[in-house]
């Protein structure tokens, strides 16, 4: 479908490829990583055809179609949603001219063979691209990407901006492109909804090539990494995860070869220094001259893991860091939750989740105390000193300063040094720390006041989507300095791995309630999942028993009916208990193997497993008691 050859470009001095290759087949799945700066945007635009390179060679299929997003804002049109989706998938003209054909066919009967064969074959066409069942599966589409049955009929520029590429994003989908250019497409969604689009990227029948910085987005939908780094392209035929492994694999013998040329080089350039004015020497010297010319230097691409950020912390706060009560937040007509209830405590790592628009960002707000609930109240305990990020944190920076007169003016025991260290984390290196900070992009700006807020001395930190705007290099120095953090966090983010590594519990924010879950993101869903099912499932029995109520009014059939469910409900507890059990067993005996016992990752990683498959089987055997005791009440009716 398209195959790039030796493709070269530079920008002034810059290389960004160098002879890069890479070729995209029929349904391919093609995660594109690297790191900022690396050329992957750059890479798409030039697949597209916006940009051109200085030299190599793009080779399309016949009458290939793309479709590609951008990670900047699409500008729509003043049109209803549902007609722009159809423009961009070539069925308004169509729509309009078959339209106009019906109209003319009506106003005058008679001499029209012309233009019932015009009609009959722009119908076949409409029916062939879909036109027929376009707007049912346009409102799934939509469905999944959280829009509302009435939004279809709203102004595409009355969204916000959020919500205005979810709109390019379903406009996209439905244009059933040959090939997907997806550049960060899941930056303006919520974990629903990247859940959904992994989902409909799996049935998707054509090719695409996605760049994300979501690692749990990537493993799920590619099968093959393309890693741009010193400015070509290496192919791993693999997922995310295995990539992983086998880069790190060949980076450790990448930088054993490179210490070993270095020794090489470092024995030749003593050589030639050493007997470099001896004229019995000299053939000798510049043989080992020539020598050196040829050698081909190695180059490590491997990130600077020395980078270690350590959280400034405060002395520790009282057990009970936050408890709220009665918690509400309205704005007008608008309420968003009502009634909450809820204690955070000493060092727990909370995630908050939720649907776009469930409250989340609010209720950190709150919880931060930079905006004032409804009603309710908020307490902080003893010696709490807490600090928050926000996703407008960009706007607390002096744009009157240079980067680093940001960096010296937050309080702070690091030394300058350790600020220019901290600072490289961030992506700020070199001449980047003399630029006005009103230059800066909104992502460095957003970096910028992360960076800020990892000064200062804490207890209790609350943010709010604190990974977007930062590479995968970057976000894995956070993560760690959040995972060596003593003190309190509360987490929203819609970066799956890194809720995964860092959160305890889960707390969700639902239809204006909040729901608590004691585990990891992980346990959430599987949680989450059990919900849904056994909501599927009441559903599927009330519409059953309210279908046989109407037909023979049979209530011992209703309670058959109840039994049967209600045993099969148990049966599905006692295979999910014994399967759950079995695995702390056999973690049990990994944990007594000398092997293991040397590896303090896979020690530290077994015992988070086992911790949550306890938390897990209390659940379960909790809901066994319920529906045995509810199987007990059915039989003697």
């Amino acid at each position: 479908m398209i195959n790039i050859k030796n493709l070269n470009l530079s920008f002034g001095e810059k290389i960004i490829f160098q002879d890069l290759s890479l070729q995209v087949n029929d349904n391919a799945r093609i995660g594109l990583v690297g790191v900022n700066g690396a050329g992957k945007t750059t890479l798409l635009r030039i697949i597209t055809g916006e940009l051109e390179s200085d030299s190599g060679v793009i080779e399309r299929s016949k009458n290939l179609t793309l479709g590609y997003l951008p990670q900047d804002l699409i500008e729509l049109e003043p049109v209803p949603l549902m007609q722009y989706l159809k423009d961009r998938a070539g069925l308004s003209q169509l729509e309009a001219r078959i339209h106009e054909i019906e109209n003319k066919l009506a106003a005058n009967p008679d001499n029209h063979e012309a233009l019932l064969n015009e009609h009959s074959r722009l119908e076949h066409r409409f029916e062939s691209i879909g036109g027929f069942a376009f707007e049912s599966e346009a409102h799934k589409v939509l469905h999944g990407l959280g829009f509302s049955v009435s939004d279809s009929e709203k102004n595409c520029l009355d969204f916000s901006g959020g919500w205005q590429m979810r709109i390019a994003i379903a406009a996209l989908l439905l244009s059933l492109p040959d090939v997907l250019l997806l550049d960060e497409p899941t930056n303006h969604l919520d974990l629903y909804s990247m859940e959904w689009l992994e989902g409909w990227l799996a049935n998707y029948k054509g090719a695409v090539l996605a760049v994300s910085h979501d690692t749990r987005f990537l493993e799920n939908i590619a099968d093959n990494i393309a890693d741009l780094t010193q400015h070509k392209i290496i192919l791993y035929k693999c997922g995310y995860d295995e990539y992983l492994e086998l880069k790190a694999q060949n980076e450790e013998l990448l930088e054993k070869a490179y210490n070993s040329q270095q020794r090489e080089l470092h024995k030749i350039e003593s050589f030639i220094n050493r007997f470099r004015y001896k004229a019995t020497k000299a053939a000798q010297v510049q043989s080992r001259i020539k020598q050196l010319e040829k050698i081909k230097l190695i180059e490590l691409n491997s990130p600077d893991k020395s980078i270690k950020i350590n959280i400034p912390e405060s002395e520790p706060s009282g057990l009970e860091v936050i408890k709220v009560t009665g918690l509400a937040k309205s704005y007008d007509d608008l309420n968003v939750f009502d009634g909450l209830n809820f204690v955070i405590t000493r060092s727990e790592r909370v995630a908050l989740v939720g649907i776009n628009g469930a409250g989340k960002s609010t209720l950190l707000r709150l919880l931060s105390l930079t905006e004032q609930p409804t009603s309710g109240k908020i307490k902080y305990g003893h010696n709490v000193k807490a600090a928050y990020y926000s996703q407008l944190s960009a706007q607390n920076l002096d744009y009157n300063h240079t980067v680093w007169e940001e960096a010296l003016s937050v309080s702070s025991k690091l030394n300058s040094v350790e600020r220019r260290n901290l600072l490289g984390a961030f992506l700020f290196s070199g001449d980047d720390i003399n630029k006005s900070v009103k230059i800066l992009s909104g992502g460095e700006k957003a970096r910028l006041a992360l960076y800020k807020l990892m000064l200062i001395e804490t207890n209790l930190l609350i943010l709010d989507e604190p990974t977007n705007h930062l590479d995968f290099n970057t976000r894995e120095i956070i993560e760690r300095a959040l995972l060596k953090y003593q003190g309190t966090l509360i987490i929203v983010s819609h970066d799956r791995h890194f809720l995964d590594s860092l959160a305890e519990r889960v707390l969700e924010l639902r239809d204006g309630r909040l729901y608590d879950y004691p585990g990891n993101y992980s346990y959430y869903l599987e949680k989450r999942f059990e919900r849904e099912e056994n909501l599927a499932r009441q559903s599927q029995t009330q519409s059953h028993n309210k279908a046989a109520q109407s037909q023979s009014h049979n209530h011992n059939q209703e309670i058959k009916a109840k039994i049967r469910d209600t045993k099969k409900l148990i049966a599905e507890l006692e295979k999910n208990i014994a399967s759950s059990e079995q695995r702390i067993n056999e973690i049990d005996n990994a944990l007594c193997s000398q092997e293991v016992l040397n590896d303090s990752n896979r020690i530290k990683a077994l015992m988070i497993e086992r911790d949550n498959l306890d938390k897990l089987i209390k659940s379960l055997y909790e809901d066994w008691e319920g529906a045995s005791l509810e199987l007990e009440e059915l039989k003697s009716q």
